[in-house]
C-alpha cells in the first residue's frame, strides 16, 4: 500500500479492520486525503481487485471531538442512513461496515462506497445547479424510513444566537424573539439535516459547467445528522448556505426553488418565518468555521467578515419579505 501522502496514512488498526471487510484477493493499494469534511478524517481507499482492476472506498474516522455530538450517535445515525437510503434513488454512499465505538479501530469509523462526481462551490453556473438541488432535496423527503431516525435537534436557542458587529440591532432582536415563539406543530419528513452544496455530488460537462442539458447530481454524502423532522428546516438550511456562498438573494430563490419543486413547507407565514429565520441564526454562532472549509476549497474571498455581513443580510432580508 502507498500513501497519496502523510496526512493520508491510516492507522494499523483500521486498516486491519477495512481489509476484514473487502472481497477474496481484494488490497488496499493507495490512500488519499479528502478534504473539506468538517467533523470527521475522510480517506478514499483504491482498493486492487482480483481481476485487475480497482474500486473506491470511503473512510470516515472521527478523530477528534465533535460539535455534533458523540462520534457514536452519528455514526450510528449514518449507517442507519445509508441503509435507509438503499434502493430509494436518491443517490447515497452504501454502507460497507461501521464500527461506532471504536472496538476494532483507533477511532470511531465507518466504511462506505465511493460516489463519482464533486461539490461545486462557484458561482458560476449556480443558475443550473439551484432547481437540480431543490428536486433533490424534494426526493430525500419523499423517502418513508420503515424505521424512523430519531427526532430533529435545534441549533441553537434564543439566548445563545451571537448578533453581527455592525448589525441592525433591532432586526436580529425581532428574529431572536421569532424563535422564543414555541415550536410550530409540523409533519415529519425524513431530513438530511446539512444538505448544501458541500454535500452534494455533482458531474458537470468540463466544456461548460453551466450547461443545464448535461449535468447531473451523482450523490449527496454526509448523512450522519439525518434526522425526523420539517422539511422547512433542511430548506432552511441550504437557503442559509447559498446565501452566504452566494448572496441573500440566492437563499430566497431556493425556498422558491423547492416548492416550485413540488415541496410543501409550512402553511402558515409565521410558521414559515419560525423555521427560515432559526437556521441563520445557529450559524451566527460558528460564522468562522463556516466559512473556513469554504476558503480551502478556493473561495478564498469568503473571510468570516464577508460570511458575516452575509449573514446579516440574510436575516435581514428574511425579516423584510415573511416578517
Amino acid at each position: 500500500m502507498t500513501n497519496h501522502d502523510e496526512a493520508a496514512a491510516v492507522r494499523p488498526l483500521t486498516l486491519a479492520w477495512v481489509r476484514r471487510h473487502l472481497e477474496a484477493g481484494e488490497r488496499i493499494v493507495r490512500t488519499e486525503a479528502l478534504h473539506g469534511g468538517a467533523t470527521a478524517d475522510m480517506r478514499r481507499l483504491t482498493i486492487g481487485m482480483r481481476d485487475g482492476g480497482a474500486r473506491h472506498l470511503v473512510l470516515r474516522s472521527f478523530v477528534d471531538p465533535t460539535r455534533q455530538g458523540p462520534a457514536e450517535d452519528l455514526l450510528h445515525r449514518e449507517a442507519h442512513a445509508l441503509t435507509t437510503l438503499t434502493g430509494t434513488g436518491v443517490p447515497a454512499p452504501g454502507l460497507v461496515a461501521v464500527d461506532p465505538t471504536a472496538a476494532h479501530c483507533e477511532y470511531p469509523s465507518l466504511l462506505m462506497t465511493h460516489l463519482p462526481g464533486r461539490t461545486v462551490l462557484d458561482d458560476e453556473g449556480l443558475e443550473t445547479r439551484l432547481p437540480m438541488l431543490a428536486r433533490q432535496l424534494v426526493a430525500v423527503h419523499a423517502v418513508r424510513p420503515a424505521v424512523r431516525p430519531r427526532e430533529y435537534v435545534a441549533l441553537t436557542t434564543a439566548d445563545t444566537v451571537v448578533t453581527p458587529e455592525r448589525a441592525d440591532a433591532a432586526v436580529w432582536a425581532a428574529a431572536i424573539d421569532v424563535i422564543r415563539n414555541p415550536t410550530p406543530r409540523y409533519e415529519g419528513r425524513f431530513l438530511h439535516r446539512d444538505f448544501q452544496p458541500g454535500n452534494v455530488l455533482f458531474d458537470l460537462p468540463p466544456e461548460d459547467p453551466a450547461d443545464a442539458a448535461g449535468a447531473r447530481i451523482t450523490g449527496v454524502v454526509d448523512w450522519a445528522a439525518a434526522s425526523w423532522g420539517p422539511a422547512d428546516l433542511d430548506v432552511a438550511h441550504c437557503s442559509t448556505t447559498l446565501a452566504l456562498l452566494h448572496g441573500p438573494a440566492w437563499g430566497l430563490r431556493f425556498t422558491e426553488a423547492y416548492q416550485e419543486a413540488g415541496g410543501m413547507l409550512a402553511a402558515a407565514a409565521d410558521e414559515r418565518l419560525y423555521w427560515q429565520v432559526r437556521e441563520p441564526l445557529a450559524f451566527s454562532e460558528e460564522v468562522r468555521w463556516v466559512a473556513l472549509p469554504w476558503r480551502e476549497a478556493g473561495r478564498t474571498e469568503l473571510t468570516t467578515r464577508t460570511v458575516e455581513e452575509r449573514l446579516d443580510a440574510y436575516v435581514t432580508s428574511l425579516m423584510d419579505a415573511l416578517g
